[in-house]
């Protein structure tokens, strides 16, 4: 793939996350095709739109949907999914300031 096309597809992953915010009612379609665009160009979404939706059933995460938490024994910030009850982990042991 050319450097321009992954430049592109990452811009347009960034719109639809940013959409995703203000429209509820299209949130979890804005994900999915985030997502198509990461897989179609070989992309990682960045980390701040990666804990914005849930991984195991791609619901986008706005109030009322999930629930977050700490958890000090495995040094991970828990996301709780109200949809489908699954729990995404993300540690902050190693992260960069």
């Amino acid at each position: 793939m050319k450097k321009s096309s992954k430049k592109i597809g990452l811009e347009r992953i960034k719109i639809l996350f940013n959409e995703a915010e203000e429209n509820e009612e299209y949130a979890d379609r804005y994900v999915f095709l985030a997502r198509k665009i990461a897989m179609r160009y070989n992309l990682k979404i960045p980390t701040k739109f990666k804990r914005k939706y849930c991984h195991h059933c791609y619901k986008y995460f706005y109030p009322k949907r999930y629930k977050v938490r700490t958890n000090p024994k495995t040094k991970a910030v828990e996301y709780t999914c109200q949809v489908c009850q699954n729990v995404t982990r993300f540690g902050y042991r190693n992260e960069s300031k």
